[in-house]
């Protein structure tokens, strides 16, 4: 495809998108949820044909070498299918957030001044490997009153064709304003740069993938930008942990789904339990097939580990790879955390209560966990239905952003003829 000819896909798809995002915005809460309601049909109506456009992306991810952990993220299942749906349906649950009174002023003079919430308009997402983020992204964007336009990886591309082409075509079936939900159906990169240009007509933009890929995005474009670059995650198990509790979590953090941006990469043991629980929780990560990279104390704990350099403390595997470390306060695993992580996602397992307290006030993270995995760091598990993404940015949205996240404000201001002397 010609890169004219991309230019111009784009723009009548974007344009398309900008016109239905003012149709949107004045729908009733029924009026979205009858939409998404036919979308969660559609989508289990036709898990079949899901999966066969699935199976042609992952048997050419597989061929081209990708690595097992994102194999993992691109693969659809039945059940993984099912929990889409189910998404979906919990996002119908959901309070609709557009119109609500965020707050009421009480000026000297005498207008009536009410801040609501309202739809951003049009959000745009790019994304890699994981096609429930194509369900998931616009069932929020929709109920809150937002059009979308999704670019996912190429190595998605059958996937979240099928996907977006299903819950397109029955939403407006349902009454959905054309042109609500567009895909960007090529995997010419051109097009990433053609979505980038157009700040007059994108509000935000989310992208969900590699850290190269955010920091290409954040420094071609004029759109304001919300993502979470990487998820460089800590568990941190103290002194008074409880053994079979830290065992249970940190197996948990690293090997349940290693390709994920909320999975594990650094262990932070302190030294006075060091001897007491690596052994045990270093086997069962052999067992799971988990390469283990160390430092000197833990080396010399369990002699199998690998030598970890000083990169490893800075890297994001997404694969079962793990850095281990062994500290010697919670002050020095504070301090590590700070220095090396992503602000996204960061553990503690411990009894103390003051050292939990002083772990959740001290570390610099949008969601810190006590005696809990980091796997939980989840819109669904949070109770927001589902994600559109977990945001390690202060502005404005910070961790697992839900339906609140996709609006902003407006104040409306009521007088009686009040003018300003």
């Amino acid at each position: 495809m010609e890169t004219n000819a991309i230019k111009q896909a784009v723009l009548l798809k974007v344009t398309a998108a900008k016109e239905a995002s003012r149709a949107l915005a004045g729908m009733s809460a029924q009026q979205k949820n009858n939409m998404l309601a036919a979308m969660a049909d559609a989508l289990s109506q036709n898990t079949k044909e899901i999966l066969f456009h699935n199976e042609i992306d992952v048997e050419a991810a597989g061929q081209s070498g990708l690595s097992p952990a994102l194999l993992d993220r691109l693969t659809l299942n039945e059940k993984r299918v099912a929990d889409m749906v189910k998404g979906v349906k919990d996002v119908i649950l959901l309070e609709d957030p557009v119109g609500q009174m965020i707050e009421e002023l009480k000026p000297s003079i005498e207008i009536d001044v009410k801040k609501i919430r309202v739809p951003l308009g049009v959000i745009a997402m790019i994304y890699e490997s994981r096609p429930n983020v194509t369900v998931d992204a616009a069932s929020l964007c929709l109920k809150a009153g937002n059009a979308i336009v999704l670019k996912g990886g190429s190595e998605a591309i059958n996937s979240n064709k099928i996907l977006s082409k299903i819950i397109s075509e029955a939403g407006v079936k349902a009454g959905m304003p054309a042109g609500a939900v567009q895909f960007i159906d090529t995997a010419d990169r051109n097009a990433v740069l053609e979505m980038l240009q157009l700040d007059n007509m994108i509000d935000l933009l989310i992208p969900r993938g590699s850290e190269e890929m955010v920091k290409f995005i954040k420094s071609h474009t004029a759109i304001p930008v919300l993502s979470h670059g990487k998820g460089l995650c800590h568990t941190y198990i103290d002194k008074d942990a409880d053994i079979e509790t830290a065992i249970k979590i940190a197996v948990n953090a690293k090997c349940q789904r290693p390709g994920v941006c909320n999975a594990m990469e650094t262990l932070l043991v302190h030294k006075d339990i060091a001897d007491k629980i690596l052994p045990r929780l270093c086997q069962i990560y052999y067992d799971n097939g988990v390469a283990l990279k160390g430092c000197t104390i833990s080396r010399s704990i369990v002699n199998t580990m690998q030598e970890a350099a000083e990169e490893d403390w800075n890297t994001e595997y997404s694969d079962l790879i793990l850095s281990v470390k062994v500290v010697g306060s919670l002050e020095e695993a504070i301090a590590h955390i700070n220095k090396y992580g992503s602000m996204h996602s960061e553990a503690i397992v411990t009894n103390n209560n003051a050292a939990a307290d002083k772990f959740g006030t001290e570390v610099d993270a949008a969601a810190v966990f006590v005696n809990a995995s980091t796997r939980l760091h989840d819109g669904s598990v949070f109770g927001l239905g589902c994600e559109i993404g977990i945001s390690t940015q202060k502005l404005h949205a910070r961790g697992t952003m839900g339906i609140k996240e996709l609006t902003t404000t407006k104040y409306i201001v009521k007088g009686n003829g009040t003018i300003r002397n």
